[in-house]
C-alpha cells in the first residue's frame, strides 16, 4: 500500500505498529512508529486518541488503513471515536465481526448463493464434551480457526493457518492442541478440494462510500509460500480474467452494503468445475501489490473516494482484460519460482513473462534502495530458500 501512494504521491506513507516487520525495515517509503502492545484495546484507542489530536488541524482529509486483520477490526470498532478527525473507510463493527468470522461469513454465502466448500463447525463446548468429534469427511480434510483475530493470540508447537490434515489421529491430536492451548471460538472442518497452489484465485475489490463496487482485480496463484506459520500466504501471482466471478462478488458486496477494501481467497473445484470462496478479507493481502504491478494502483481507490470525491460518476473497472498487458508478481526468486511451481499451462505463461522482463516483487523497489535493504532483500530471498526445502510438499 505505501509504495502505490509513494509512487503517485511522492510522499512516505505514516504507520503505526506494534513490531517491525523485515520489508518496512530500512525504508524510505513508510514513516513507521513502533507503539507497544498497539495491537489490542484499550492500548489501541488509547494511542489512537493520543494520534487523534496530532491530527487535529490536517489541512488534508487523513484516512485510516488497517493492513492487518486485527487493525481492521479496531478501526471499526472505534469509528464513531475517531471519525471527526480520521476518514474510517470501513463497515460498521457489527457486519465487520460477521464477515471476520468464518461460520457467519458462511451463512452469508448461503444466502446470497455463493458456493464455498463443505462443511462442519465444530465448537469447544463439543471438544470438552468427552465425545469423539464426528468428522463427515473423506481425508484428506481442512481445518482453519473460524476466528482469524484470536488466532493470532494462539501459540503452539506446529500451529499453522490452516491444517490440511491425512488421518484420524491427527485430526483428534491438532484439534485437541487448538482447544488446550486457549482458542475459544469454532473450528471450521471443510472437505479438501484437490489440486495444487495453481488452482487458487485471489479477488481484490474497492467499494466506494455509497457501497459502489469501483474497481475489481482478479488474480490466479501459481505457488504459496510453504512455512506453517505462512500457509495461505502467496509467492506468486499472475493476473487473470474471469467475468462469472466478478460478477458474482460484485452483487454480493453491493447487496449487503460493503464500503472499503476486500479480498477473497477462492479454489477452483475441478470435481464440479466451480469456483469455491474460502474466506473474505477485510484489508488488502501482503500479495496485492499484483494489482498495483498491473497498473492498478490499489492503494488510489480511497484517496480518489474520500479526499477527490471521483468515484461517484465511475463505471466499475474490471481488470485484466488484455493478456498482453500482463506481470508476473513474485515474493521468492524466480529461481525458486522455477524449481517448486507446478507445471501447467499458466507457468509456462509466466515463464514467458520472466523471459520477457515482464514481472517484479513489492519489496526491491527502485526509489527505495540501499545497501542495508539489498542486505536484507537478499537474507529474504535466502530464507524463503530454505523453507522451500524444507516444508514444501506437492498437495
Amino acid at each position: 500500500m505505501a509504495r502505490s501512494l509513494y509512487e503517485i504521491y511522492g510522499q512516505p506513507v505514516k504507520a503505526f505498529a506494534q513490531a517491525q516487520l523485515a520489508p518496512t525495515r530500512f525504508t524510505k517509503i513508510v514513516d513507521l512508529e513502533l507503539i507497544d502492545g498497539f495491537s489490542e484495546d484499550p492500548i489501541w484507542i488509547n494511542e489512537m486518541m493520543k494520534i487523534k489530536d496530532r491530527y487535529s488541524d490536517h489541512e488534508e482529509p487523513v484516512i485510516l488503513i488497517g493492513c492487518g486483520d486485527g487493525y481492521a477490526e479496531l478501526i471499526s470498532k472505534h469509528k464513531a471515536e475517531l471519525e471527526d478527525v480520521f476518514v474510517c473507510p470501513y463497515i460498521d463493527y457489527d457486519l465487520i465481526k460477521q464477515l471476520n468470522d468464518k461460520e457467519n461469513f458462511y451463512k452469508m454465502c448461503d444466502k446470497y448463493d455463493l458456493p464455498y466448500p463443505k462443511t462442519k463447525i465444530i465448537t469447544k463446548d463439543e471438544y470438552e464434551s468427552g465425545q469423539k468429534v464426528e468428522q463427515p469427511f473423506n481425508y484428506p480434510v481442512a481445518l482453519k480457526p473460524a476466528n482469524s483475530v484470536e488466532w493470532l493470540d494462539i501459540h503452539f508447537e506446529g500451529r499453522k493457518k490452516a491444517f490440511i490434515i491425512k488421518s484420524a489421529d491427527e485430526f483428534y491430536d491438532i484439534v485437541g492442541k487448538i482447544y488446550d492451548n486457549g482458542y475459544t471460538s469454532d473450528l471450521i472442518l471443510q472437505d479438501f478440494i484437490p489440486g495444487d497452489d495453481s488452482n487458487m484465485r485471489v479477488l481484490n475489490a474497492y467499494v466506494d462510500k455509497n457501497h459502489q463496487v469501483k474497481f475489481m482485480c482478479l488474480g490466479h496463484p501459481l505457488l504459496e509460500d510453504p512455512a506453517p506459520a505462512a500457509i495461505g500466504n502467496y509467492v506468486a501471482i499472475i493476473p487473470e480474467f474471469n467475468q462469472d466471478i466478478y460478477d458474482k462478488v460484485k452483487s454480493f458486496l453491493e447487496k449487503i452494503e460493503f464500503t472499503g477494501y476486500a479480498n477473497f481467497d477462492l479454489k477452483f473445484d475441478t470435481r464440479d468445475n466451480s469456483y469455491k470462496l474460502f474466506e473474505i478479507n477485510l484489508r488488502t493481502g501482503r500479495s496485492s501489490f499484483f494489482v498495483t504491478l498491473n497498473g492498478y494502483r490499489l492503494a488510489d481507490w480511497v484517496v480518489q473516494d474520500y479526499a477527490f470525491d471521483s468515484l461517484k460518476d465511475q463505471e466499475t473497472v474490471f481488470a485484466n482484460q488484455d493478456p498482453s498487458k500482463y506481470f508476473l508478481w513474485l515474493g521468492v526468486s524466480p529461481k525458486v519460482f522455477k524449481e517448486y511451481a507446478k507445471d501447467n499451462e499458466v507457468k509456462d505463461h509466466a515463464l514467458q513473462l520472466l523471459d520477457e522482463g515482464r514481472y517484479g516483487d513489492t519489496f526491491w523497489y527502485d526509489k527505495d534502495r540501499s545497501v542495508k535493504r539489498y542486505a536484507l532483500y537478499k537474507w529474504m530471498m535466502h530464507n524463503y530458500t530454505k523453507n522451500f526445502k524444507r516444508y514444501f510438499t506437492a498437495k
